[in-house]
């Protein structure tokens, strides 16, 4: 009888295990500064969505990364705007999260934000969520 539960969990476990592995890859980036990380990061998604676009992507922003998703923002090397580039990856897939922490810490409101926008209560507690409780891939750009 032993042996037959010992087999029988051993084939739960392996079945769970090709049933994650065999979905598609899921990645959380966290983007706590949007002057260097902004840009950077947006390519860095283009570029892994390019390579392999089932890849399931969550960015989660806090701080001072939450400027990529304010409404005329731009990247203050280039001038490059960061709206039409999160509108294109928002079309394949890709999710955009502001952390409401740092609207209230930094007097900010939600109308501030291109619509492309989804907020999240903490975005330092829904990146370790996303990497504990969801099996997610972290990418710090």
């Amino acid at each position: 009888m032993k042996k037959l539960l010992q087999c029988l969990v051993a084939t739960f476990a392996f079945f769970t295990l090709a049933s994650h592995a065999a979905g598609p890859t899921e990645v959380v980036y966290h983007i706590d500064d949007a002057e260097t990380q902004g840009i950077k990061g947006l390519r860095n998604i283009r570029n892994h969505l390019d390579v392999s676009p089932q890849t399931k992507i969550i960015v989660v922003t806090h701080a001072n990364g939450v400027d990529i998703m304010m409404e005329g923002a731009k990247d203050k090397k280039n001038g490059i705007e960061y709206a039409p580039l999160i509108g294109a990856l928002k079309s394949r897939g890709v999710r955009f999260e502001v952390c409401e922490i740092t609207l209230k810490n930094r007097n900010l409101k939600k109308d501030q934000f291109i619509l492309d926008t989804d907020f999240t209560p903490s975005g330092v507690v829904r990146v370790a969520d996303l990497q504990y409780q969801n099996n997610f891939a972290y990418i710090k750009p």
